[in-house]
């Protein structure tokens, strides 16, 4: 870093005053021993002693390391053990975003040793949790891209993790941006254990509320409703298009929505259709992911446009939701990139009440469901946002 960089960072708590200090992460913490202990060396048994893989790290297993954690037993040895307040960095990643992801020792389960692809760090002049933070900003995540090496495992060196310099303050100020942090970490996880119910509450329902292998009556039922359901080809109840446009057509601050095949709804000027309308993502990471389009919108050349629907909406979508994800699976066509082809959609076979009030009702249901879950995704996004702005801003 540079010999100017600034000594005070842009969000700051009241009563603190002192500038910054220059550092580099061989002034703040020691190197402690790590093995090379591979899955191989796990066990079905308690033993007394455990320790941490690179890939616990990346997986969130390890993360903040308390004597909670449930971590893999390995048979005793004579380890140079883990103690509270060390860092345990994983030294190789898929990509350099996960370059020396870390977990702070904060509690110790038991006998607990750093294995295989990992770099121990004893923090002399702060605290594990302080270091721990400051590796997830931008500034070193940037760091890591310069000076990790490989090619399709990427890695990084003590020698060269030792370099990184980086500005700190007294060991209360520490204390103050941890409490922070900690505080939106916390409510982070509440929400995605929330996230999480919701969306597992959603598929019982999915598999209770649709008839399963060939039944004509599902398992649970809203009051009133005893007819037989039927099968339909989507391609029989609804119109199917696709859009014309190249992703890059989107328009910053455009009149209409534009959707492409990603999550994310964007903007553009020219519309094509008008709804009501639903979106099928046809390819990439997100292939299969639909929305619910109204007023006038466009769409990507390999979104899916469905239209003048023979039965509700609302229920159409919940019962792609339920079917289509399957057959993604079963028949995708892939490559680099995976996607499906129209006649996925046109002979996807659907379970339909005939009652078109039973349709409503089923729709509804789902509707408000997604509704929640979707609000809490914003919730959660804006936490996570608000994480990002205080790493940013809170270190310099």
């Amino acid at each position: 870093m540079k010999d100017d960089q600034a000594k005070y960072p842009q969000l700051r708590f009241k009563g603190f005053t002192d500038p910054w200090e220059k550092r580099t992460l061989g002034q703040t913490t020691t190197k402690a021993k790590s093995y090379s202990l591979s899955r191989d060396v796990e066990r079905d048994h308690e033993t007394g002693y455990r320790y941490i893989h690179y890939g616990d790290i990346h997986t969130g297993v390890a993360d903040i390391v308390t004597e909670h954690t449930k971590l893999p037993n390995i048979e005793p040895a004579n380890y140079d053990e883990l103690r509270v307040n060390d860092l345990v960095v994983a030294d190789a990643s898929e990509d350099y975003q996960g370059i020396a992801e870390p977990a702070a020792v904060v509690g110790l389960p038991t006998h607990l040793v750093a294995g295989l692809h990992t770099i121990t760090l004893r923090p002399s002049s702060a605290s594990s949790l302080y270091l721990y933070y400051l590796l997830h900003t931008d500034s070193f995540k940037h760091f890591g891209y310069q000076m990790g090496t490989g090619l399709k495992v990427f890695g990084i060196s003590w020698s060269n993790l030792s370099k990184f310099t980086f500005m700190i303050p007294s060991r209360p100020e520490q204390e103050m941006i941890v409490k922070l942090i900690e505080s939106v970490d916390n409510l982070i996880a509440v929400n995605q254990r929330k996230l999480a119910k919701l969306k597992e509450l959603k598929q019982g329902y999915l598999q209770k509320m649709f008839p399963q292998n060939g039944s004509k009556f599902p398992q649970l039922r809203f009051a009133g409703f005893a007819d037989a359901w039927e099968e339909r080809k989507l391609g029989d109840i609804t119109k199917i298009s696709t859009g014309k446009l190249d992703a890059n057509a989107m328009v910053e601050n455009g009149k209409y929505d534009f959707y492409t095949s990603g999550i994310k709804k964007y903007r553009i000027d020219v519309a094509a259709f008008e709804g009501p309308s639903i979106t099928i993502a046809g390819n990439g990471a997100t292939v299969g992911y639909m929305h619910l389009a109204d007023n006038k919108f466009n769409a990507y050349q390999r979104t899916y446009v469905l239209q003048e629907f023979l039965v509700d909406r609302s229920f159409i979508f919940s019962e792609i939701g339920n079917k289509l994800p399957k057959k993604i699976k079963q028949e995708a066509r892939t490559g680099n990139i995976p996607y499906i082809v129209m006649d996925m959609l046109t002979e996807l076979k659907l379970s339909i009440p005939q009652n078109n009030s039973e349709q409503q009702k089923i729709g509804s249901f789902f509707k408000q469901l997604d509704d929640t879950i979707d609000l809490h995704q914003r919730k959660l996004e804006k936490l996570q946002e608000l994480k990002k702005g205080y790493l940013q801003k809170m270190f310099c």
